[in-house]
């Protein structure tokens, strides 16, 4: 029996393709990036690839890139995020 309720993905609401956005950040501060796009749920997804330089990928789900640089935009206030040119991938 199935459980009662909505469901994404009797919504069709799962995204099929990502946007795949490259940076480097702060290695002290992987952990709040992490933690402030987590408090939106469902905009992007943040993957670090190698802690030791702050390089992390975020996974931006379709329609929400402009939130995305909104958020980023403001945290560039107060740490230090930059595009990060990954071989092959680009960066946006």
């Amino acid at each position: 029996m199935k459980p009662q309720g909505l469901f994404l993905k009797d919504c069709g609401l799962i995204p099929t393709a990502c946007t795949k956005r490259y940076y480097r950040i702060d290695r002290r501060e992987v952990h709040y990036l992490k933690f402030i796009l987590e408090g939106y749920a469902g905009v992007a997804v943040m993957r670090t690839l190698d802690s030791r330089t702050g390089l992390v990928v975020l996974h931006v789900s379709p329609g929400c890139e402009t939130e995305v640089d909104m958020i980023i935009d403001d945290l560039k206030k107060n740490m230090r995020i930059e595009v990060a040119d990954i071989e092959g991938e680009g960066t946006q």
